[in-house]
């Protein structure tokens, strides 16, 4: 478990420990993930030095079996230039997980790395480690990290039909818009666009999808997959936002899917093929 982004309390690294601790796993804590206040910012854990430290010894310790982000919020791109991405592309590939800030380091590991990585809740918020922990959340991101075959079938709504299959890339939609233009930056030409946020306004989404489209993010996209957009203002003009941002792309486009920040956070492999049937309103995702 490790911090890269926003300071996680010694409570919820513990009963996130315990309850990986519960279902065969066996956590092992970053020397710097109880670090509050890097920087003198009260929003990051330890320096940045100190958390890109704890996330690459994590990934290159060949006793290490996954890297679990323990918790979103803000700081994950400061990290991509402090990365040995050389010594990185040494090491045993294995699953990094995470969502929410953790998409800048989705995005930066298949840049730099070529590996697949898990879209997945984390051990230290309050869907994993409680109160009101969700099961299915907790199920399906165990079966995602130690179940081989293992696959997902989520339900949405039908925006614009037709099915494609193709490998899943994106994450949270601010943290993408922040990363158009950069090096670490993957596009979704030829692929599905996996997209969720937290707390954004309509008219903060039509922004940022606007960016996107613009930059060129969305060229040659093969479907898109929205799952929740959890406080983000009124749902229908939010809907009319993605009709006019999304419904004219000319591919499948299923909203309302259970992942992301909602109450059901469910585990895709970014970077791995996936089925989006706009027909039936479904993401299916089986991976060998």
């Amino acid at each position: 478990m490790v911090a890269p982004s926003g300071p996680v309390g010694a409570d919820r690294v513990t009963r996130g420990a315990d309850w990986l601790r519960s279902v065969g796993l066996v956590p092992v804590l970053g020397a710097n993930l109880g670090r509050r206040s890097g920087h003198g910012l009260p929003f990051l854990a330890g320096d940045d030095r100190e958390r890109a430290t704890d996330l690459q010894a994590a990934w290159c310790d060949p006793d290490v079996a996954a890297v679990l982000c323990a918790r979103g919020g803000d700081g994950a791109p400061r990290l991509l230039d402090l990365l040995d991405w050389e010594a990185m592309r040494g090491a045993r590939p294995k699953p990094m997980a995470g969502l929410s800030d953790v998409t800048v380091l989705h995005q930066a590991f298949a840049s730099r790395l070529g590996v697949a990585t898990l879209w997945s809740p984390m051990p230290g918020t309050t869907v994993v480690c409680g109160p009101g922990e969700d099961a299915t959340s907790r199920e399906r991101m165990v079966t995602a990290l130690t179940t081989l075959g293992a696959g997902v079938d989520l339900l949405g709504r039908r925006l614009v039909g037709g099915v494609v299959d193709a490998p899943l890339v994106g994450g949270t939609l601010s943290l993408l818009s922040a990363m158009a233009g950069t090096s670490e930056c993957v596009p979704a030409g030829g692929a599905i666009a996996v997209l969720e946020d937290l707390g954004e306004a309509p008219y903060r989404v039509e922004r940022m999808l606007t960016h996107l489209r613009r930059s060129g993010w969305f060229d040659m996209v093969a479907g898109v997959a929205c799952g929740d957009w959890t406080a983000c203002g009124n749902p229908d003009e939010l809907a009319a936002v993605l009709d006019d941002r999304l419904g004219d792309l000319g591919v499948p486009v299923v909203l309302d899917l259970p992942f992301g920040h909602g109450r059901v956070q469910s585990s895709l492999w970014l970077g791995r093929p996936a089925r989006l049937d706009g027909d039936r309103g479904l993401l299916s995702q089986r991976v060998a």
